[in-house]
């Protein structure tokens, strides 16, 4: 029996989240502590790998994955470096966020400081376009942490997740797409997929996407749900709508989900219907983490037979 059923990678951060009258609500995100702990909510065993600064935004985090169960055997102190942060900000067109995480302890991680044993004991790896493009090692540390699953037998979730505040479609083309290779689950994005691929239809996306060597490709498609490419063809998997106040870490409260359904032995039709229900609610209130939910009310929320 495998000792976790989620591995995640990447960087955590510390949220500053602007609200209607003003204020500034604190919290946490990070795409890959955000899946950990979406998993973790939803009753999966969950373990974070990352380097943090010395410094109270550390602290906080640190707080935050021992209140969520998250393992933090893996989660090294760098005294020489700080804790990334981000804002998040409101508008007419959607949610904003402004970084500080320049040279975050993050960005310091390297191959040497992974753990096989850890990484070997999980039913998925998680990791993200995010997690390699902070910097030269933590992309080295992806691709470490990737191969060390792959000989293990485990399942490798890789998140494209481009920000082209980070790095340009040209250079993170290659380093996604070699990453991509190597995935049980790519999740992406429609978004995503044009922005790397120059590709807008579902059908397209699977495709490039399963001939890079993916073995099940997740698309998500915002309100109108997700779609889901195998060697088999193609499902779509519709929406639900929801009053949403902030859409901040929708997608990664989706692949927590998706990942804990996994788990679990559900089927991917099903473990995708689980997941948007997870990631609509994820929508009803500010910032990445606080509104995720537990298990039981997305069971609630699904209509009888799903």
């Amino acid at each position: 029996m495998s000792r976790f059923d989620v591995v995640s990678l990447g960087e955590p951060l510390y949220e500053l989240n602007r609200q209607p009258d003003g204020n500034w609500l604190t919290g946490f995100g990070g795409d890959t502590l955000n899946v950990a702990i979406a998993a973790a909510r939803l009753g999966s065993r969950s373990a974070y790998v990352t380097r943090l600064g010395d410094d109270i935004f550390a602290d906080e985090l640190r707080a935050l994955m021992q209140r969520e169960a998250i393992d933090t055997a893996a989660v090294i102190a760098d005294r020489g470096a700080p804790t990334g942060l981000y804002f998040v900000t409101h508008g007419p067109s959607g949610h904003v966020f402004t970084y500080r995480r320049a040279g975050s302890a993050a960005s310091r991680m390297t191959p040497a400081g992974l753990d096989k044993g850890l990484i070997g004991s999980a039913r998925f790896l998680h990791a993200s376009g995010i997690s390699q493009a902070i910097s030269d090692s933590a992309a080295e540390t992806v691709a470490a942490a990737i191969a060390m699953a792959r000989r293990a037998g485990v399942q490798v979730c890789y998140d494209t997740n481009f920000r082209p505040r980070l790095w340009t479609a040209e250079n993170a083309r290659p380093v996604i797409a070699a990453a991509a290779a190597q995935a049980d689950i790519l999740k992406t994005s429609a978004e995503d997929a044009e922005a790397l691929f120059g590709l807008t239809a579902p059908a397209q996306i699977g495709r490039h996407l399963l001939g890079l060597g993916a073995r099940v490709v997740v698309l998500t498609l915002g309100k109108d749900g997700v779609a889901l490419a195998t060697r088999d063809g193609l499902e779509f998997v519709p929406g639900r709508s929801v009053a949403a106040v902030d859409a901040t870490g929708a997608g990664d409260a989706f692949t927590g989900a998706l990942l804990s359904e996994l788990a679990r032995g559900e089927a991917l039709g099903a473990a995708a219907r689980f997941a948007n229900a997870a990631a609509a609610l994820s929508t009803l209130g500010y910032g990445a983490i606080a509104p995720l939910p537990r298990r039981g009310a997305v069971e609630e929320a699904l209509p009888s037979g799903d």
